[in-house]
């Protein structure tokens, strides 16, 4: 199958005020093999070595690595590498889908797989909560009997219309309530919001990370180390599977998206988590770089 092939490279560094004497850190920076994105190769370099290092597959079913760093040190550097290539996502004619309705009362009553699976992201999570207001803010693309597929390419253009992209204006810590509020915010604010309409009308929608192919202005070299992590939305149709959805771009990634982990929100796909003895005052620096190397010819297997 045709693909584009992508090397991801992101550096993680963190300078310490006062020395550190032991941290552990659980890292999620391995992008997922699925049936359209396969892994040519992934590396994680961490500097101080560590002295443990143990990988595992979480409850979501992605790749993540747990470290412990011992000795003290000042700064700690993880770089990921990969090489990825991506094939077309399947995107079905958003008026054939079902009516939303429909998938509600299925994923309401249904008990056979996969559905009972999708079921878990029909309810409230650590940062996505359910409320009235964002069935209402929904509701105006969901009008009685419309697909789910139309109804939720509507709302996704809505929210890229009704809510301006600003980094100063939230930090991980803001409400999701907030961001609704001043309508402002960034990918991971959008994506939260955007789950949160899906899940308050009953409907399974999942979170996603990872990268996005970006283009410099015209006229403009592409910086090394300007991109940066992503995030976008998974909603699930029965018989048909999980449909991506990106409400930063306006558009249903395929190509030039790449997953790395998904959960229930941002909270359980954090790229790097850690906890210290020593120093708790930090800088951090991330740099990211997604390098297109142009299309492939792949033979994707299987994986989800």
């Amino acid at each position: 199958m045709k693909a584009e092939l992508y090397e991801l490279t992101h550096v993680t560094t963190y300078d310490y005020r006062a020395p550190v004497t032991v941290s552990h850190h659980l890292m999620r920076l391995c992008p997922r093999r699925l049936p359209r994105q396969a892994i040519e190769f992934h590396s994680l370099a961490i500097d101080p070595a560590p002295a443990t290092l143990s990988q595992r597959i979480d409850y979501f079913g992605n790749d993540t690595t747990f470290a412990t760093i011992q000795g003290a040190h000042r700064s700690l550097r993880i770089t990921s590498r990969s090489r990825v290539a991506v094939g077309p996502a399947f995107i079905p004619d958003p008026s054939e889908t079902p009516p939303w309705e429909a998938v509600r009362g299925r994923c309401r009553s249904d008990r056979s797989l996969p559905v009972l699976e999708a079921i878990e992201y029909t309810f409230a999570s650590p940062l996505v909560s359910l409320e009235p207001d964002f069935a209402d803010y929904a509701a105006a693309s969901f009008p009685p009997g419309r697909s789910l597929l139309a109804a939720a390419v509507e709302l996704n253009e809505r929210i890229h219309a009704d809510f301006t992209f600003d980094p100063a204006a939230t930090t991980l810590s803001t409400p999701l309530r907030q961001v609704f509020a001043q309508r402002r915010g960034v990918c991971q604010d959008f994506a939260h919001l955007l789950i949160a309409c899906f899940r308050s009308l009953g409907l399974p929608a999942r979170y996603v990370s990872g990268y996005l192919e970006t283009t410099p202005p015209p006229g403009q070299a592409r910086l090394v180390g300007a991109d940066a992590s992503h995030a976008w939305v998974s909603l699930f149709l029965p018989d048909l599977g999980w449909v991506d959805l990106d409400p930063t771009n306006r558009c249903l990634p395929s190509l030039r998206h790449i997953t790395v982990a998904w959960g229930r929100d941002y909270s359980d796909v954090s790229p790097i988590r850690g906890v210290l003895t020593g120093s708790g005052e930090h800088a951090l620096a991330v740099a990211v770089d997604v390098v297109p190397l142009g299309p492939t010819q792949v033979a994707f297997g299987p994986g989800g």
